[in-house]
């Protein structure tokens, strides 16, 4: 049986959280929705955006401002450029909130910390004391913490949206991403950090996967360099 949502009835339930979040504004909702529904994304789509979504509500305590933190999940995406423009996308999409939330009238200070926050999604590695920033890039990577078969899953849309690079490019490229992100703990919120462990087995494996493309394509040890959890 196919696990596939319907795109729609996950638009109708993101514009729902939107519209509690943002009640006066139905109309800028459904436009940064819209984005993530645009053709060149195969992983950073509306499904992405709606567990982005349930993972802040799952994550959320009493220590982090949701409201804020809801709106940076809108936007932290908004903007998916392949490849990027004269802006990251992470920058692209910053600009983005400011723009329109200004408009809502939000008050400097909120627009401040949203685009503080969708910029963070760019390293994922909040301050010592950043309560908002570690909800927002839990709920972001949650993704890495999920099962195998899940990952996998992950894994395969990420590569089919950058499948205009030569694949050898997209393989080095993913393989240093991953290395350094499976080097550290990657989750902060008291419930987010119950996938450290997962996250690290999948990274771990995906590394593995990887060197074992780069090996079979000629590419020296040397040149490739250290495997996350292996002593080789």
């Amino acid at each position: 049986m196919s696990t596939e949502v319907d795109p729609s009835t996950e638009v109708v339930r993101l514009q729902q959280i939107w519209d509690e979040t943002l009640p006066a504004q139905p109309e800028m909702g459904a436009r940064v929705i819209a984005r993530y529904a645009e053709p060149q994304r195969r992983y950073h789509t509306t499904e992405h955006l709606a567990v982005v979504q349930d993972r802040i509500t799952e994550f959320a305590t009493t220590d982090h401002d949701l409201f804020l933190v809801r709106l940076a999940g809108f936007y932290h995406d908004a903007i998916y450029d392949i490849p990027f423009r004269e802006l990251t996308n992470e920058e692209a999409s910053a600009r983005l909130s400011r723009r329109d939330l200004s408009r809502a009238g939000l008050e400097q200070e909120d627009l401040n910390e949203v685009a503080r926050l969708v910029l963070l999604t760019a390293t994922h590695v909040p301050g010592s004391r950043d309560p908002n920033g570690e909800l927002l890039c839990d709920a972001d990577l949650a993704v890495l913490g999920g099962s195998p078969e899940a990952y996998a899953g992950y894994v395969a849309k990420v590569s089919t949206e950058y499948a205009h690079l030569p694949r050898l490019d997209f393989v080095r490229g993913r393989f240093q991403i991953l290395r350094e992100l499976a080097g550290r703990d990657l989750f902060f919120t008291p419930k987010g950090r119950a996938l450290n462990e997962r996250a690290r087995f999948n990274l771990v494996a995906e590394c593995r996967s990887l060197v074992a493309e780069l090996r079979a394509a000629g590419i020296s040890p040397d040149e490739i360099g250290p495997v996350p959890g292996s002593s080789s």
